[in-house]
């Protein structure tokens, strides 16, 4: 192999073969053969005969479309198995993450205060605060929205999502 760093180039193409050769947990195959079908011939495979290369080059021609319109077949279900790993796979991140998240219930009426985000007007350097308020929750949406009202009763049109606020203790 190159020893220098300055030819990384000369190695991209291992690199690459290797990414896309590599079975994913969340899917369950590997990226080449999602997009082709058919798993990848490395180049010592063609060197070094192996049985599936031996088996594939015997083939007459008849044999070899029958044989690829099976695999084409077979390709969907392969897709679909491979989007089934990962809807589980998101599955079980969004489970390991949601078991640390505490939800944060409000109720009309109460005081919270609304943060303020680095391009808003009110933040204007290092020694600004990050907090604005109070407000009072005038009502709460599904999915986490609330809709918050000014201490004088004016009622803000947009709602705002609640990890946006946190609760005033007077």
């Amino acid at each position: 192999m190159i020893e220098k760093h300055k030819q990384w180039h000369k190695k991209l193409s291992f690199a690459l073969l290797g990414y896309c050769t590599i079975v994913r947990i969340s899917t369950g195959a590997t990226p080449y053969m999602l997009v082709y079908g058919i798993e990848a011939v490395i180049p010592a495979e063609v060197e070094i005969p192996l049985l599936r290369i031996i088996q594939e080059t015997k083939l007459d021609d008849a044999k070899w479309v029958k044989n690829r319109y099976e695999q084409l077949a077979l390709i969907d279900g392969k897709r679909m198995n491979a989007v089934f790993y990962g809807q589980l796979y998101r599955n079980r991140m969004s489970r390991a993450f949601n078991k640390r998240v505490k939800p944060r219930q409000f109720t009309p009426g109460q005081l919270v205060l609304k943060k303020i985000f680095p391009y808003q007007d009110e933040a204007k350097g290092k020694f600004s605060p990050y907090w604005q308020g109070p407000y009072m929750v005038h009502r709460v949406l599904t999915g986490g929205a609330l809709i918050l009202a000014e201490m004088d009763g004016e009622v803000w049109p947009k709602p705002i999502n609640s990890d946006a606020v946190k609760r005033y203790y007077v």
